[in-house]
């Protein structure tokens, strides 16, 4: 099966024709969503309980871990120690395991977190940490598709049941991440496009994060990651894609050319609530 979803559900007015939609309304549109809350900070278990009731059976969540895990948030001053911190993360997103709701658990790293031994290393134990849950490692530092090292890469990413992000995303010149489209995981794969807006993706003022994912694709562009998709669908049980593009409104739109261009249908959605007038 292919999902297609979008980062947040509450700003797509595209998909919803509302400027702010409510979990519910958005499940009526589409079976998927990314879940970036728990990167700022672990949510209450009662708040995943909700998400969880909200959505119809067949609807899962990607969930972005908390910003500790991924080595990009100061947990020190929460929690006592690592386990602890992880700990604390499960026990929130408990509701949404035992719901059979969730896609994956998306781990991404920074564009510093390089292909070193350590962090070899830290990958192990964020694999220990989450023994038996569907992990997707989002990799965003270009070492680790170097010609040297992109064999081990793969191989580490199979035998640990990691499924490697499929990114698009700008390829600017100190730090290129690859478009590479492969399987590490039959089970699930999950593509993550971020758009290709490059001035954006470097900006480093107060307003970056209007600019990161600043771009819409062009429709020869949807057609060639359509196509992309379509061929992972043939060797993965579950293909999951997430247009991240939204600085700008654009991800609902391409989604639903995408969606368009791979004749996708839905059913199992939430009901749509019917205007009278």
């Amino acid at each position: 099966m292919i999902r297609l979803g979008l980062t947040s559900f509450n700003e797509h007015d595209t998909l919803t024709g509302k400027k702010r939609s409510t979990l519910y309304e958005y499940a009526g549109y589409l079976p998927f969503v990314e879940m970036d809350t728990a990167y700022y900070g672990i949510p209450r278990q009662e708040s995943v309980t909700e998400w969880t009731k909200s959505v119809p059976d067949n609807f899962r969540f990607v969930m972005k871990v908390y910003s500790g895990i991924s080595c990009q948030g100061e947990w020190q001053q929460y929690y006592q120690n690592e386990q602890e911190m992880v700990t604390a993360f499960l026990t929130s997103m408990q509701p949404m395991i035992e719901s059979g709701k969730l896609y994956a658990f998306l781990v991404q790293f920074s564009g510093t977190f390089s292909c070193t031994k350590e962090n070899v290393q830290y990958l192990e134990k964020i694999r220990h940490w989450f023994a038996d849950y569907p992990l997707a490692i989002e990799l965003r530092n270009g070492s680790w598709y170097a010609e040297k090292y992109l064999k081990q890469t793969l191989s580490f990413m199979k035998k640990n049941e990691f499924s490697l992000v499929i990114v698009d995303e700008p390829q600017i010149p100190t730090n290129p991440v690859p478009f590479f489209p492969f399987v590490t995981n039959e089970q699930f794969v999950l593509f993550r496009l971020h758009g290709r807006n490059a001035a954006g993706w470097m900006a480093n003022d107060k307003d970056w994060r209007k600019k990161r994912t600043l771009y819409r694709y062009n429709v020869d562009e949807i057609a060639d990651l359509s196509e992309a998709v379509e061929k992972i669908a043939g060797s993965a049980k579950e293909v999951g894609v997430i247009f991240n593009n939204n600085s700008g409104g654009d991800a609902a739109g391409n989604l639903l050319e995408m969606k368009a261009a791979l004749g996708i249908e839905y059913d199992q959605l939430n009901p749509k609530q019917i205007d009278l007038f």
